[in-house]
């Protein structure tokens, strides 16, 4: 199998679990000695640690999954302070979200690594200024397409339509996968998950289980590595 690029990692709504699903992506490609390692193009929502910083619990998680140190590269070139919708908290914030920032933080990274594992923020069609979203940025930097489905109540509707989506700007699907989120929902296995397989013509890449308690992300905190190893168990990253 080809060393694959990178990975498009979307949603099909926020807190549906793409940043569990991009660190333990990101573990499993390192896994095959595969030098993998995130971005994210816009993250909004930051909190101080115990030693002042100011940090993302998303960007934070994808160091850690991609085994980097505080700094060490720039993968998220916009840190929003608020958690809110990013387009909304850059203007609040006296800025103007460009993609073609977000195109060269990407290609930068790009250059210095194997494969380029990219977390969106929210759905795949989040604004990011008046004329463009992420489906916009998805396009431009051209990477397959990784569509986490949060099982919940709603969630056929809402993968249904991030897949219509997806199609229409004339994206790769490589796969998509269902994360179980805090608890399992009824009828998981025999209609949801069936529904869905009978209706995306892409590869199942499994479901990820509820994270037992002790694994579970405390607020203002990154993932774990041990929650992301939980996490990668459960994931078969789609072919190149």
């Amino acid at each position: 199998m080809n060393k694959p690029r990178g990975f498009f990692v979307a949603g099909t709504d926020t807190e549906v679990g793409k940043t569990l699903v991009t660190g333990a992506l990101i573990l499993k490609l390192r896994e095959q000695e595969i030098n993998a390692v995130g971005f994210k193009p816009v993250v909004a929502g930051t909190y101080t640690n115990s030693d002042g910083e100011v940090l993302n619990e998303d960007v934070e998680t994808l160091r850690i999954a991609s085994n980097l140190n505080s700094g060490e590269l720039n993968i998220c070139p916009y840190v929003l302070h608020t958690p809110a919708a990013p387009h909304l908290v850059a203007i609040q914030q006296g800025l103007s979200l460009k993609i073609a920032v977000m195109i060269e933080a990407f290609q930068n990274i790009q250059k210095l690594t194997d494969c380029v594992v990219v977390e969106g923020a929210g759905g795949l069609l989040v604004p990011i200024n008046d004329h463009e979203d992420l489906g916009s940025f998805a396009k431009k930097i051209n990477l397959p397409i990784i569509l986490v489905v949060g099982m919940k109540l709603g969630c056929i509707n809402h993968a249904l339509l991030t897949y219509e989506a997806i199609q229409a700007r004339n994206l790769r699907l490589a796969g998509w996968l269902a994360n179980s989120l805090s608890e399992e929902m009824s009828l998981l296995q025999e209609e949801n998950l069936e529904t869905l397989k009978n209706r995306i013509s892409a590869p199942f890449l499994e479901c990820v289980p509820p994270l037992p308690n002790e694994l579970r992300k405390p607020p203002n905190s990154p993932y774990s590595i041990e929650a992301l190893n939980f996490a990668a168990q459960h994931i078969q990253p789609p072919k190149s």
